[in-house]
């Protein structure tokens, strides 16, 4: 019963080593995924800084409003746009010169994410009483040294179960990478499916993929379930 199996890695990853291809593209997946995390964390923690300001202001600066207006539109073009189309604009239009398949993706991802990383910070800042910023300021605290120790560490804390399902929507989108030739996780299987006329590197690719999502979930969660007995004490 389990030849067929031991078979069908024999076939995927031992034969011509084969596994050496795997590793490349795991690497080439994990390391478009973390840097396109940095990079998304980075815009949505600065768009959702500057809406909140400036919903925060009664009469707010040119600048504000300026900076307000092109915040906006970059999150309503980047959620209006399929993020194959952002790959493939990024990869044979902004960066057609660049070689590196890596930082093509990282920068495309990375552009995405941050779109809705700062509605998620947005609404986690917007979640806290607006009590916390009045008591913060009235014990002498600047504006922004009130967000930063007083609301910012309340609104990660209320945001980060949706920030988890972000982390592994992103992790899970860097499968399309193979749509300019990067050699991904996805790619790389789908390379071996077609030399070895077999469709279980699929099913590896899916094993791997799932994997890594239950590891992604079990770090989420146990940062939660840290927070919370920071709560209760």
């Amino acid at each position: 019963m389990l030849e067929p199996i031991f078979s069908a890695i024999d076939r995927v990853f031992i034969q011509e080593d084969r596994w050496r291809h795997w590793i490349s593209g795991l690497q080439a997946t994990l390391m478009i995924t973390f840097f396109a995390l940095l990079l998304g964390l980075f815009i949505g923690f600065m768009i959702a800084f500057t809406r909140v300001t400036r919903d925060t202001m009664e009469k707010p600066p040119i600048l504000f409003r300026l900076l307000n207006i092109v915040c906006k539109t970059y999150v309503s073009v980047i959620r209006g746009i399929p993020m194959v189309l952002q790959l493939l604009i990024m990869n044979f239009v902004i960066l057609a010169a660049s070689r590196n398949g890596v930082l093509i993706a990282s920068l495309a991802f990375g552009f995405n994410s941050g779109a809705y990383i700062s509605e998620i910070f947005r609404g986690g800042i917007l979640s806290i009483d607006r009590g916390q910023m009045e008591a913060g300021r009235s014990l002498g605290l600047s504006y922004r040294l009130t967000m930063i120790k007083i609301i910012l560490p309340q609104a990660v804390k209320n945001c980060l179960p949706t920030l988890g399902n972000e982390f592994i929507t992103l992790l899970k989108e860097t499968s399309i990478a193979g749509y300019v030739a990067i050699r991904d996780l996805t790619f790389v299987g789908n390379i071996i499916r077609a030399r070895t006329f077999d469709p279980s590197p699929l099913f590896f690719v899916a094993a791997i993929y799932l994997i890594l999502v239950l590891i992604l979930e079990h770090l989420v969660g146990k940062m939660e379930r840290r927070l919370r007995k920071s709560d209760q004490r």
